[in-house]
């Protein structure tokens, strides 16, 4: 990454990271990003403006976001867009049917990222929040199949763990289970 340090990924403006921040998954992000995309070319995050977003930017991408319609059924934000690349970080898992976004997406590349089903763990759900829920929990390979299905070939992907500061057998299976998957796709 180049001018980006994980001790500089935290946004001024308040997030919805109250506790905790993932400065692991948006380095990991931001190297991904930096490896595909030029910094000329404009993006469309779906999704609400968010902390990720906020670091794009400041990191000299062109960045707009969804209006935090429901994607599932509303597709104009991404229709009428003209932007070169589409990203989506950990915004599938929470549709219902992400395949029909998928193959309404103009743009020729997109970059987007999951965390992975976790055998030792249930699928997440927020008892206070019905938009912070997972409606899928992937495995790499039906990702990967969805995106096939949606006209996507996958060009580079990688996989990393999210260890917590925890005791317990969850915690240890953490350290070498990998939690996200990230992919750099084109148009077939």
């Amino acid at each position: 990454m180049n001018q980006l340090e994980t001790k500089n990924l935290k946004p001024e403006t308040p997030t919805m990271y109250e506790k905790t921040f993932p400065n692991k998954r948006f380095k990991y992000t931001m190297e991904f990003l930096e490896k595909h995309i030029q910094k000329e070319e404009s993006i469309l995050d779906l999704g609400v403006p968010n902390p990720l977003s906020e670091i794009m930017l400041d990191n000299g991408y062109t960045v707009k976001n969804t209006g935090g319609e429901d994607l599932d059924v509303n597709f104009k934000s991404v229709v009428n867009s003209e932007c070169d690349v589409v990203t989506a970080f950990e915004i599938f898992e929470h549709l219902l049917a992400p395949l029909n976004i998928l193959t309404e997406i103009k743009a020729d590349k997109l970059v987007t990222s999951i965390p992975l089903r976790l055998w030792f763990s249930p699928a997440y759900r927020s008892k206070v929040d019905p938009w912070d829920r997972h409606y899928h929990e992937f495995e790499d390979w039906q990702f990967d199949w969805l995106l096939n299905k949606a006209g996507w070939e996958i060009q580079d992907r990688i996989k990393w763990t999210h260890p917590v500061k925890k005791l317990g057998i969850r915690p240890i299976l953490r350290l070498f289970t990998p939690r996200y998957y990230m992919v750099y796709a084109t148009r077939k």
